[in-house]
């Protein structure tokens, strides 16, 4: 039925990056690692060919848990992909799934500390700006969905993030690790919903150059032209907390753009919401054209929770048809591992996007009423 309605409707990081550019656009098969291993936790890799399996949100709430606490271990960082989008999304989700690791909120206040500790003019360069947006961003939503109240520490870390804003009313991005770290559009999104995910924050702030600093990047967010088809969906995405920033015709434009991009199957692919040329500074561009399935590309978690989650917070409820073909896609495609496959656009060994992968389609679940209803089926 779904087939036949569709078929007519990061200068070390700068290094980093450069290395990534010379690698062959055809890169030979890979020996598979654990994704994430330390400690108790053992994480395995993600591959294409991983067999799907009965819908289970109990292994993909251990999958969130298991990388967020994993990366923070090991890698001890924050990170866009992985513990930052965990405490971005994973408080959403207490009703349906319980508390989330407190462990990983403190995490987030040490790294903080750290970074607060860091000499200005440097804080301003590098990943040390994404790490300040997704902590302002998690810490808000914590405040939101585990304390029902505001908390000094998310208000300390929105005050700098803002601090950190640029004049254009963005922040210092990298531009070479997509789809999450490679603009400034993308961080500004993201800013705004760290602004806007606890609500009582922003009418409490009395201070005129923080209140200029939040009016900057309603501008910049609304006049600037987003770089690409995923970067619109950010920007509605953003535009349901945020006010002011996409006017009704913009937003039934980008709502009919992802409409468009549905696949037969039910799902939408990451590849399908940008060309090559245009995820950051291209530099991933021949490696994805060298892609095997570059001219078809599989439907993946990351897209498809994204989308899902954007269409139905923009009043599409679970009956209308993409959504209800998109949620099928869903419960038909979960991997044994409990996550939900996404080719990474950067690299062929460790699939980061797996983890945004899994938080998405989980979000989008519970935004349908149906993420309840399995945990207690």
């Amino acid at each position: 039925m779904c087939r036949i309605i569709l078929a007519f409707l990061f200068l070390t990081v700068v290094s980093v990056c450069r290395a990534d550019e010379d690698a062959q656009p055809a890169p030979p098969k890979v020996e598979l690692q654990n994704q994430y291993e330390i400690d108790e936790i053992t994480v395995p890799a993600a591959f294409a060919d991983e067999p799907v399996s009965e819908l289970s949100i109990e292994r993909a709430a251990e999958h969130l848990d298991d990388g967020a606490v994993g990366w923070s271990r090991q890698r001890k960082c924050i990170t866009c992909h992985t513990n930052g989008t965990y405490l971005f999304i994973r408080p959403r989700l207490s009703s349906s799934l319980g508390l989330p690791s407190a462990g990983v909120r403190q995490f987030f206040l040490d790294e903080l500390a750290e970074l607060e500790a860091t000499d200005h003019k440097r804080l301003k360069t590098g990943t040390r700006p994404a790490q300040v947006i997704y902590a302002a961003a998690g810490l808000a939503e914590w405040d939101a969905h585990v304390f029902h109240q505001g908390s000094a520490e998310t208000d300390a870390a929105l005050r700098l993030m803002l601090d950190l804003q640029d004049e254009n009313g963005a922040w210092t991005s990298l531009d070479c690790w997509p789809p999450f770290e490679s603009s400034a559009y993308q961080e500004a999104t993201m800013a705004a919903m760290a602004v806007g995910a606890f609500p009582q924050w922003l009418p409490s702030i009395q201070n005129p150059e923080l209140l200029k600093r939040v009016d900057r990047l309603r501008t910049y967010l609304r006049d600037t032209e987003p770089p690409h088809k995923y970067a619109k969906v950010l920007k509605l995405w953003a535009s349901k907390r945020f006010d002011g920033i996409l006017g009704a015709d913009e937003e039934q434009a980008i709502v009919s753009m992802i409409l468009e991009q549905q696949q037969p199957d039910g799902g939408w692919s990451l590849r399908n919401f940008a060309t090559p040329e245009q995820w950051g500074r291209g530099n991933r561009a021949e490696r994805i054209r060298a892609e095997s399935d570059f001219d078809s590309p599989p439907s993946d978690g990351h897209m498809t929770g994204l989308a899902l989650i954007v269409l139905q917070q923009s009043e599409m409820n679970g009956n209308a048809d993409p959504v209800r073909c998109g949620l099928t896609w869903l419960k038909e495609n979960q991997r044994v591992s409990g996550r939900w496959w996404t080719r990474s656009l950067n690299t062929d060994k460790w699939h980061f996007i797996t983890y945004s992968g899994t938080a998405y389609p989980l979000l989008a679940l519970q935004l349908a009423g149906e993420l309840q209803d399995s945990v207690t089926r």
